[in-house]
């Protein structure tokens, strides 16, 4: 009777120790045992490292390139030795000052590509990360002085779009999605592609657009233009496929800052458009940077999340110069982590005593997320 009910005992503990994985667990048939949720797919961005105008001779803050070395060497050596690297490192804009002429254009990208491949600065080309790059407003744009559109003074710079194929046309995916049609030539930095179960849109938020009717109130064009009409066909085109279970936009410029919509030199002029439509066929997120910070928001409440990752570098409201990741995870779960360390004073002081730590981190949920980043 002993015998018996030792055996009943065992039985029963074996059973409830079998039964249904815990929490980010999932059963290996396999080997019959229980392993983690795997990363089907992990995605780094940041934009703006490049250094203020007054420093772009300042040996301590940047070289040839006009980027902030010191914040830029740190990001690249963190992603390079992370143990558990992402597969894609989508750098937004404002990589160099520029924002002048084609020839200061054509030298700083020069100058940034030679940096990316010096493996005495970094390791990142070697890494395995495949880098993807999407254009800013200093890439794209031209700073007129005394010059003033409603109360801005940066215009589309004509010919920056072959200097930046030039030099970041190895850096866009072989297997992108491309505009087609008359508007190809200055559409070329808007795209799509899609890896595992994930969709990527890149805009370019200022492509070029030649006045056909100069003014005195507007004689170069208009800054903060997209191919609005592509960009949501595709997303619909995306969702509609059930092959594709995230989707997510990207270009420098965002919507939303502090959760207000912005449509002037900050913003969008589609923003007042472009989010809805991209809430309401429901994209996970639309990540930016352009404004020199770190947010996470979701502007109307729940759904989209509007997510900017400014922080690279470049002097501003930032408390924290990094990157941010987002891991798709096998069971459903977007994980959003942003990492970094405190910034210096000046900006591109290198502070190495300041660790590299987690800031922020959250499943980015479709509904209400009841975890809301806090940057005080």
């Amino acid at each position: 009777m002993k015998h018996n009910f030792c055996i009943l005992f065992l039985a029963i503990t074996i059973t409830f120790c079998s039964c249904g994985p815990g929490n980010n667990e999932v059963k290996n048939s396999a080997t019959d045992s229980t392993k983690k949720d795997s990363v089907l797919l992990s995605f780094a961005f940041v934009g703006c490292n490049r250094v203020q105008y007054n420093d772009e001779g300042n040996d301590t803050a940047t070289n040839a390139s006009t980027a902030n070395v010191t914040a830029l060497k740190r990001i690249f050596t963190e992603l390079s030795a992370m143990k558990n690297k992402p597969d894609i490192l989508f750098f937004l804009g404002d990589m160099v000052c520029a924002e002048s002429t084609t020839q200061q254009l054509d030298q700083q990208l020069q100058a940034w590509v030679k940096l990316y491949y010096d493996t005495s600065f970094s390791m990142i080309s070697k890494s395995g990360i495949e880098l993807v790059a999407v254009p800013g407003n200093h890439e794209m744009l031209f700073y007129a002085n005394g010059l003033k559109v409603k109360g801005h003074t940066e215009f589309p710079l004509e010919g920056s779009t072959p200097v930046w194929m030039k030099y970041m046309g190895p850096f866009m995916p072989a297997d992108r999605d491309r505009i087609t049609g008359a508007d190809s030539s200055v559409n070329q930095m808007t795209f799509s592609f899609v890896r595992k179960n994930t969709a990527f849109v890149l805009m370019n938020t200022d492509t070029y657009n030649a006045n056909a009717n100069p003014t005195k109130k507007d004689p170069y064009g208009t800054e903060g233009m997209i191919p609005f009409q592509w960009i949501t066909n595709k997303v619909a085109q995306y969702k509609k496929d059930p092959a594709i279970k995230n989707v997510f936009v990207l270009g420098h410029k965002p919507c939303y800052i502090d959760d207000t919509l912005r449509t002037d030199h900050d913003g969008l002029p589609d923003a007042p458009t472009l989010w809805p439509a991209l809430r309401r066929m429901g994209v996970c997120a639309m990540l930016s940077a352009h404004y020199h910070d770190y947010q996470r928001m979701q502007p109307g409440g729940d759904s989209t999340y509007q997510v900017i990752a400014g922080n690279g570098g470049s002097q501003g409201s930032a408390k924290f110069y990094g990157f941010s990741l987002i891991n798709i995870i096998s069971n459903g779960d977007v994980k959003l982590i942003s990492k970094g360390f405190d910034a210096g004073n000046p900006y591109y002081q290198d502070v190495p005593q300041n660790p590299f730590t987690i800031r922020d981190s959250s499943i980015l949920i479709p509904g209400k997320n009841e975890n809301p980043y806090n940057n005080n």
